[in-house]
């Protein structure tokens, strides 16, 4: 498995995402309020098992690892669908939300501020 399997980000989208209040060299001209990508996923029974095999023993626990990649990137797609469907060129201040779902799997939510910036 490559560093891409354990990485994320933004991939080529119409819509730039951003964790900081502003964009240098742009300027909002509107906000249009909080939008969020949502998603929940469960391990399946052989992922469990031997995740609890390695905990044992130590060590990093890879295919947790590229689940949980994977599902932040889920998230953040969801995320610039909302974003874009609200009429938004940019996320920012987006963040991270990780919570156990009902011992049943892993809740990840990506969220920020949708806003519409242009070139200063």
């Amino acid at each position: 498995m490559g560093i891409e399997d354990y990485g994320g980000g933004q991939t080529q989208s119409e819509v730039l995402i951003v964790t900081t209040n502003d964009v240098p060299g742009y300027q909002v001209t509107q906000v249009i309020g909080e939008v969020f990508g949502l998603t929940v996923r469960s391990r399946h029974l052989g992922s469990q098992i031997g995740a609890g095999l390695k905990s044992m023993i130590g060590g990093e626990l890879k295919g947790l690892t590229k689940t949980l990649a994977a599902t932040r990137n889920q998230a953040m797609e969801r995320l610039v669908e909302q974003a874009m469907a609200r009429g938004a060129n940019a996320v920012l201040m987006m963040r991270f939300d990780v919570t156990e779902a009902a011992d049943v799997g892993t809740e990840v939510c990506a969220y920020g501020t949708a806003a519409v910036i242009s070139k200063t």
